[in-house]
């Protein structure tokens, strides 16, 4: 690969690696969730959780939204600023440039959507 392929496909591999650790972010962070039942502790009176499940519930559901917040604004920066040179060169590219900006911003819905479920799964 040349350095003008390379340079062409380093926003879509930096959005590609963004997803992949997102989801790998949120997968950790909702097996968190169930960590208590695996090792078989018992839950208290009345079904609730035990309060190690609590801490660790809200630990992992504000790392989802956290990291996931921070990779989705990594990623739709170097996707839109290579968007942007990409426009100034062919504008009819804008349709196309917009849909990868937009999957981009949904790496931060994806763990938001993430810690809302670990969320009621506490309650």
């Amino acid at each position: 690969m040349n350095a003008t392929t390379r340079s062409r496909f380093a926003p879509f591999l930096l959005m590609l690696v963004s997803i992949i650790a997102a989801i790998a972010v949120a997968l950790a962070a909702s097996l968190l969730l169930w960590l208590p039942q695996a090792f078989g502790v018992e839950p208290t009176a009345a079904g609730t959780l035990p309060a190690d499940a609590y801490k660790w519930g809200f630990a992992s559901a504000a790392a989802a939204t956290g990291i996931s917040a921070l990779a989705g604004g990594y990623a739709v920066a170097t996707v839109g600023s290579a968007g942007i040179g990409a426009l100034t060169e062919k504008p009819e590219l804008l349709g196309r440039v917009l849909i990868l900006v937009g999957l981009a911003e949904g790496i931060a819905i994806y763990g938001l959507i993430v810690s809302i479920l670990i969320i009621n799964r506490l309650a």
